[in-house]
């Protein structure tokens, strides 16, 4: 279902769950202005469909000893589609890697790693990274600080375009 098949319930029901997904069903309900029964339907029917992909704590990486977060920009000797899949189920089994993202351009993937620390993630670049198949290049930036971290998509901005089409 594109965005234009969800109605107005559908997308409070989705920017709600986006900003606090721990809510109960009955207080979902009350911020979307349907009753408890319907709302839990169409939670339901929104999962099934695709749109609601996971629930999900948001841990606090340096909290628990990660102190190192990573991009990595990371260029393929070869875009064949085989050697892009590849690389993309190659990053899926390095636990380091959160985040690993195609682009276009210079660069062909980003990746997001943390680590507990420099020498760990040191270790995974030169003998993991550096080592895979069809890796050409890797070049490295240290995350200082995160100055916004917003989850999802801001729905404020696809109500707007919805009302401009309308």
């Amino acid at each position: 279902m594109p965005a234009q098949k969800l109605d107005a319930i559908d997308r409070k029901i989705l920017a709600e769950l986006q900003g606090d997904g721990r809510m109960t069903n009955v207080e979902l309900a009350r911020r979307v202005g349907i009753s408890a029964p319907p709302c839990l339907r169409r939670v339901r029917t929104l999962e099934e469909a695709g749109f609601i992909r996971g629930y999900h704590g948001k841990v606090d990486v340096r909290q628990l000893g990660f102190e190192v977060q990573v991009f990595a920009m990371v260029g393929l000797q070869s875009q064949a589609e085989a050697d892009l899949s590849a690389f993309e189920e190659q990053c899926r089994d390095w636990p380091l890697v959160r985040e690993c993202h195609m682009l276009n351009g210079e660069v062909d993937f980003i990746l997001k790693c943390v680590a507990p620390d420099l020498s760990t993630f040191q270790a995974f670049l030169t003998s993991d990274l550096l080592r895979a198949r069809n890796v050409a290049s890797v070049k490295t930036s240290l995350v200082i600080r995160a100055a916004k971290e917003a989850p999802g998509v801001p729905f404020d901005v696809l109500e707007a375009r919805l009302a401009r089409i309308a």
